[in-house]
């Protein structure tokens, strides 16, 4: 079972948004990685490299994203297959706009546990009743993503897929920041109230990788890709 990572955010300023000292999309992939989301992409256009900058050491591949004007269920769509592109078994993905940049790994975790279980199922994380994201879809539903008008926005998304028909389950995962974005101040969350660890009951060291590393590791950058790089699924 493969779950990938799809970030996305819709310009360089939301990409490089602060969150608590770092840039969102830094922490997202870090988060995505250690919580088990394999392949993560980010799709965002990096104009002057700041994104590329910024994910150095990341293990992430940078993609360009769809049109604007293809509307936000284009950039999913953009995302997975960028995602099945890399890992040709990748068979869900989560969801997950830059917005919402202060969910954990363990929600990462919680979420792939989740679609082991129930694995034609759309999952959508919540806090308190609140569902929010990084939303994990299978990647059998992309023709209904793709279906998506361009008026319709990521909030839509997952009422649109269960108007498609798909099954849409809620899983309280305990983390408030599922269920609220970067507008609200890391230290000002509500605190987390889930589970001391995975529902699968797996222990997992978050984060270890990263800590791993020596402070003396050559800087690198990520990988990238681009329409006229990948074969549409």
């Amino acid at each position: 079972m493969t779950v990938a990572a799809v970030i996305l955010a819709a310009t360089e300023g939301s990409a490089l948004a602060d969150a608590d000292g770092t840039p969102a999309v830094r922490r997202m992939s870090d988060a995505a990685w250690a919580g088990g989301a394999t392949p993560v992409v980010v799709c965002v256009q990096d104009t002057d490299g700041r994104v590329a900058a910024t994910l150095a050491t990341a293990e992430v591949t940078l993609v360009e994203p769809a049109p604007n004007a293809a509307g936000p269920a284009a950039q999913v769509a953009n995302g997975i297959e960028s995602a099945l592109w890399l890992v040709g078994r990748t068979d869900a993905a989560l969801v997950w706009p830059a917005r919402h940049v202060w969910a954990d790994a363990e929600t990462v975790t919680t979420l792939i546990a989740g679609h082991g279980e129930r694995p034609d199922a759309i999952l959508a994380p919540a806090f308190g009743g609140v569902a929010g994201f990084p939303v994990l879809v299978p990647v059998a539903a992309l023709p209904a993503i793709r279906a998506i008008g361009p008026d319709r926005t990521l909030s839509h998304l997952v009422a649109d897929l269960a108007d498609a028909g798909w099954e849409v389950v809620i899983l309280e995962t305990g983390d408030p920041g599922v269920a609220h974005d970067i507008g609200v101040a890391r230290s000002a969350l509500p605190a987390y109230d889930g589970p001391p660890q995975p529902l699968d009951d797996q222990q997992r060291d978050w984060g270890a990788a990263m800590a791993d590393l020596s402070d003396d590791t050559p800087v690198g950058g990520p990988d990238t890709l681009s329409p006229s790089e990948r074969a549409t699924p």
